[in-house]
């Protein structure tokens, strides 16, 4: 523990990749608390790989990958989105099409492109080691645009989550609503390929909310439990890696599965108990 609090002290890339994985706990726990409410976690794996894509086409044109993925993402959002509220019947099909398309136009793109592609690798994989201090700041940036727009529509997002109809009562503009939630997940999903890259994204997006969800009494509170859950597991994960000499994004997840599993094996016992002392 001492030798990681050495490096931090003196690698700036270590500090890059800690104040990243905190930055992006934050629009994790947020959103993540939404996906995981509102069972949208299919719609977020297909947004997830389907940006690989997008990635591929920037890096073939010189871009960075980066920005392709956040262009292709929001287009991904919008069309899963717009078929969810329109052609139910049919959003599994889409979601499985977007995903497996998505992965193949990137594969094409990445084979296409001259030399070996070391950054798209460590987007597909996940490198928090190798974050520059301009993803920190662009991170930084969507974190600020998430936590503005759900304390500028939480009451709608609410809404949106729980009772559709009794939304549509009220005057809430639902399908508006759907499609601005699925566009920030779509922008967190971009923000968390950069710290465990596209094939794990849907696990730091989820895990963190879901073991919250069995603390927390109410959605805010789940937020803010999860933000926490999110850092601490990226930290943790960190710290692990660099020990062990492991990949950086895989042990992140590990460590939030397990936690999961315990505080899933904890939560049942602790219902087994009550019920119990009940008889």
């Amino acid at each position: 523990m001492f030798e990681f609090i050495h490096v931090l002290q003196n690698q700036a890339f270590m500090q890059n990749a800690v104040i990243v994985g905190l930055l992006a706990s934050v629009a994790c726990g947020i959103m993540g608390t939404y996906v995981v409410t509102r069972r949208i976690v299919f719609i977020s794996g297909g947004i997830s790989h389907a940006v690989l894509g997008g990635m591929g086409a920037a890096y073939y044109y010189g871009f960075n990958p980066i920005h392709g993925a956040f262009v292709l993402a929001i287009i991904a959002a919008l069309l899963i989105g717009f078929v969810s509220l329109r052609y139910h019947q049919h959003e599994d099909t889409l979601i499985g099409a977007l995903w497996a398309v998505g992965m193949a136009v990137g594969i094409l793109f990445i084979y296409k492109t001259p030399g070996y592609n070391v950054d798209l690798m460590s987007y597909l994989f996940g490198n928090i080691l190798m974050v520059k201090r301009e993803s920190m700041l662009f991170v930084a940036c969507l974190d600020l645009v998430i936590i503005l727009l759900v304390i500028v529509f939480y009451k709608r997002f609410l809404a949106v989550c729980f009772d559709e109809e009794y939304s549509r009562l009220q005057g809430v503009s639902v399908e508006s609503t759907y499609l601005l939630l699925l566009c920030l997940v779509a922008v967190t999903v971009v923000m968390l390929i950069q710290v465990v890259g596209i094939i794990l994204v849907i696990a730091l997006l989820t895990l963190p909310a879901a073991t919250a969800r069995y603390f927390a009494p109410s959605l805010g509170k789940m937020m803010i439990l999860a933000s926490l859950f999110g850092a601490v597991f990226t930290t943790s994960g960190l710290v692990i890696s660099y020990k062990q000499d492991l990949p950086s994004g895989a042990t992140i997840i590990v460590v939030a599965g397990l936690t999961y599993i315990i505080a899933t094996a904890l939560k049942g016992l602790a219902s087994r108990f009550r019920s119990y002392d009940k008889k």
